[in-house]
């Protein structure tokens, strides 16, 4: 364990010692450790195998001692000095304990981190909004600084909503007050520098950089190009509402041993909800909507799953094994049956181990691959099963060259749920000028909406359609489920 400080050196260009004889002051204008390009690559799924998915990654960024800003996170948004050393130090040091981390919660990172915040999200137990919190920014952020540093800050609970699921059921969630967010978002930050560089490359949820899109991307391409017969799709049961909080704790100390950081994550833990005016205790699990509860679940799952699917797929797997995990929603494809079916069983138990369940409804194991249709013709079987994996369903096709290739197309429940809220929205702006409406369609409403992309293996987005024929199909929930929608362009 040590105290993880940055510090100047200028080393040699020839020998690596410091300058220190070749000036008086050979030191004032070294470059710190953070200035060099440190960009986290994905690995691929297994060594010695054919890549069943290379991760995202960038080339090197080249290096520039003249200038003393830091390179960006993966997200795009640079970071300081400090905590591009954080990062660096957690790549070269894999076992390392960061001691000294709460000095990087600055009054600067606290701004920033009130400016990533969602400006419309709805307002927690505190009733302050973003704007709200904006009057008199300068002076409530140097105020909340202080108490964070002096221990004096509270977490205040949770306030307790419901939103509906496609399927008809309610999604708990937990919102949090504005300054328990603006808070989290900066342990956020800084933990970031050390867990990026520590989770594996098959892991997508909520991630800086990574979207759903790129882990379907990397399904495709282990479905494709590995040797996959057999798919796992396996579902958590309940799995942000089940997380122990003493394991929580446990996996998170493995990286860090600050002692001022730690006793923030046991107060959000800890805080409970507020539901209809009375408070209650959470026991475990961690609250949905949460700005803290993202890095808490990827950690949680990075020590109960991806290190541990990782290890058996090396020492246990005959064959090729392919992962790719999305939060608590995760597919694996085997090459060999017996591996699959070992692997379910194993996995129950794994999970138990630490309080969880796969979800007996949402968890299948089906034949998919490359040869699953002629198989199971020759058994006389029908056409092989297809599965969902974040809103799109998969299933076994042909490429026009006659080569095994993957269709996917977006689920009928997430189109016509999606469709029902465009309908819905729509009439509340039927007044409004048609370039106005126009423009919320392109920007506001359809960018975000996958569309049945048919027979094509990518990822598509609906175009921005004329608003009469949104309306129109949206008013069809039949036409919704059969995608007609995409057959409409815009005429622009």
């Amino acid at each position: 364990m040590h105290e993880n400080r940055e510090t100047s050196a200028a080393p040699d260009a020839v020998t690596g010692r410091s300058g220190k004889a070749f000036g008086r002051t050979p030191d004032m204008y070294a470059a710190e450790e953070s200035d060099f390009g440190v960009v986290p690559m994905n690995q691929p799924n297994k060594s010695g195998k054919p890549q069943a998915e290379v991760g995202e990654g960038r080339p090197g960024i080249k290096e520039n001692t003249a200038q003393s800003s830091t390179q960006p996170t993966q997200s795009g948004a640079s970071v300081s000095q400090g905590l591009s050393g954080v990062r660096q130090r957690a790549r070269e040091r894999k076992q390392e304990k960061f001691t000294a981390l709460m000095h990087h919660l600055t009054v600067d990172l606290l701004r920033e981190s009130y400016f990533a915040l969602q400006r419309k999200a709805a307002p927690g137990v505190d009733g302050e909004t973003w704007q709200q919190y904006g009057t008199g920014l300068e002076d409530r952020l140097a105020a909340l600084h202080s108490r964070v540093h002096r221990g004096a800050y509270r977490a205040k609970p949770s306030r307790r909503v419901y939103i509906p699921k496609a399927d008809g059921r309610q999604r708990p969630l937990g919102i949090a007050a504005l300054e328990d967010k603006i808070v989290q978002q900066a342990v956020v930050t800084i933990l970031n520098q050390i867990y990026e560089v520590d989770f594996k490359g098959f892991s997508y949820g909520f991630r800086p950089g990574r979207s759903p899109h790129k882990a379907l991307d990397a399904l495709y391409v282990g479905l494709v190009r590995s040797k996959v017969n057999w798919v796992l799709d396996a579902d958590i049961r309940s799995f942000f509402d089940r997380m122990s909080h003493e394991w929580t704790m446990q996996f998170v100390q493995h990286r860090v041993a600050d002692n001022r950081i730690l006793r923030l994550i046991q107060k959000w833990l800890k805080a409970g909800v507020l539901e209809e005016g009375q408070w209650k205790e959470t026991a475990m699990g961690t609250p949905q909507g949460a700005v803290i509860s993202p890095l808490l679940a990827n950690v949680y799952l990075h020590y109960v799953f991806d290190l541990w699917v990782e290890a058996w797929r090396g020492k246990v797997a005959r064959g090729q094994v392919v992962v790719v995990r999305y939060a608590d929603d995760l597919v694996v494809g085997f090459q060999n049956k017996a591996d699959a079916e070992r692997f379910l069983k194993e996995f129950g138990e794994r999970l138990a181990k630490f309080g969880l369940e796969v979800h007996p409804e949402k968890t299948r194991l089906l034949e998919f691959g490359r040869f699953a249709a002629v198989d199971r013709r020759k058994r006389g079987e029908k056409k092989p099963e297809t599965f969902t994996f974040l809103g799109f369903v998969h299933q076994c096709g042909t490429s026009p060259r006659g080569l095994f290739t993957v269709w996917r197309q977006t689920a009928n429940k997430r189109m016509v749920a999606k469709l029902k809220q465009i309908k819905q929205t729509l009439r509340g702006r039927m007044h409004e000028p048609l370039n106005q409406t126009g423009t919320w369609l392109r920007f506001a409403g359809l960018l975000s909406v996958p569309r049945c992309t048919g027979k094509s293996p990518r990822d598509e987005h609906l175009p921005a359609s004329a608003p009469a024929a949104v309306a129109k199909y949206a008013s069809s929930p039949q036409s919704a489920a059969q995608c007609r929608l995409a057959s409409h362009r815009p005429a622009l």
